[in-house]
């Protein structure tokens, strides 16, 4: 299975790396991470990306890392569409008191315009 993941900088998505390694590793998936510049995190994009090729070397997993440039959503959905892959992976979506989950607007914008399936890992 060809999966994208969306990286973009906030602990959500840095747990969403760490177990879409794992599942790869085990699924033989091939795995591509999107380094995307997300507004709602104060963390730099280089800093992100330094992070995930970081998290990747200590595992010792082989994935391909790209950065996206622009609006991160539409650029997840576009790569998505262009390069045919078969999931996109993002991290995210806290439950609110009353049990429904918040997504960011990143997710939200994936998992409403994607063609694929979309995975949110909380």
């Amino acid at each position: 299975m060809k999966v994208l993941l969306g990286v973009g900088g906030s602990e959500d998505s840095l747990r969403a790396l760490d177990r879409a390694i794992e599942r790869a590793r085990g699924a033989g998936d091939d795995l591509t991470v999107a380094v995307v510049d997300n507004p709602e995190s104060p963390v730099d994009v280089d800093d992100v990306e330094s992070e995930v090729r970081e998290r990747l070397a200590a595992t010792g997993f082989d994935a391909e890392v790209r950065r996206l440039e622009g609006d991160p959503g539409s650029r997840l959905v576009q790569l998505s569409e262009q390069e045919a892959f078969d999931r996109i992976v993002l991290g995210g979506g806290e439950t609110s008191p009353l049990g429904k989950v918040r997504l960011g607007s990143i997710a939200e914008f994936v998992i409403l315009n994607a063609s694929v399936s979309v995975t949110l890992i909380r």
